[in-house]
């Protein structure tokens, strides 16, 4: 609940991108702490850094320096099986375009990272992805292949996806960039819904100032900070 320990909470991270005379300091000492059952929202221009802190936080790349915490274990000096591990148990990701296997059903796109993580057994994997898939409103087209779906159909078998192992934090880059108004809603009021009665914490980056105007808190960037 919104009162527990911070999901994750990161101090004065700074990372630099490029070499030589083209290198850029991209994010300048940011610090932040995210809790249980909020959605918040990063907001800025584009180039301000927002992608950038995502994949720190995400552990999809390393700080030049600064710590991150997440659900409590410090993965700033953990190894890069660590952080694999950590990424499969304590994350889930959304991005702008949906990614998914365009061969595979809905069902069996939303099973795929259960199958990595390797916790259940095939019949509770599947129970678990057919009521992913009740809770994003797919349950029915659960044996639908990718392509049989419509753009914010597809978005939502995604972030059925990114929630197959029960994430601590659910990542989502620009996730309604490819929708249009009505989806763009749709998505936006899953994720609250998934934050304010499921008890995720979810990190929405977004362009769109409606967007993130709604959520819990929003987090302003601009050249690399966070500003008011």
């Amino acid at each position: 609940m919104p009162g527990d320990a911070p999901i994750l909470r990161a101090e004065n991270l700074h990372r630099h991108l490029g070499q030589g005379d083209a290198r850029a300091h991209i994010l300048r000492g940011l610090s932040l702490e995210l809790n249980p059952g909020r959605l918040y929202a990063v907001s800025g221009p584009s180039g301000c850094g927002k992608s950038t802190l995502l994949y720190l936080l995400g552990l999809l790349d390393r700080q030049d320096n600064g710590d991150i915490w997440i659900a409590s274990e410090r993965m700033s000096a953990a190894s890069d099986a660590e952080r694999t591990s950590a990424r499969n148990r304590l994350l889930g990701f959304v991005f702008q375009f949906h990614f998914l296997l365009p061969e595979f059903t809905a069902l069996e796109n939303v099973l795929l990272p259960m199958r990595k993580h390797g916790r259940l057994g095939p019949a509770p994997m599947r129970a678990r992805a057919q009521q992913l898939l009740d809770e994003v409103g797919l349950g029915g087209k659960a044996q639908r292949l990718a392509t049989q779906l419509s753009g914010g159909e597809q978005q939502r078998v995604a972030i059925a996806r990114a929630l197959a192992n029960d994430p601590a934090l659910l990542l989502a880059d620009e996730p309604t960039g490819n929708l249009d108004q009505q989806n763009s809603n749709h998505v936006f009021e899953l994720l609250a819904e998934l934050a304010h009665q499921k008890g995720h914490t979810v990190l929405l980056v977004t362009h769109n100032p409606e967007l993130a105007n709604r959520a819990d808190s929003t987090l302003r960037m601009s050249d690399g900070k966070f500003v008011n």
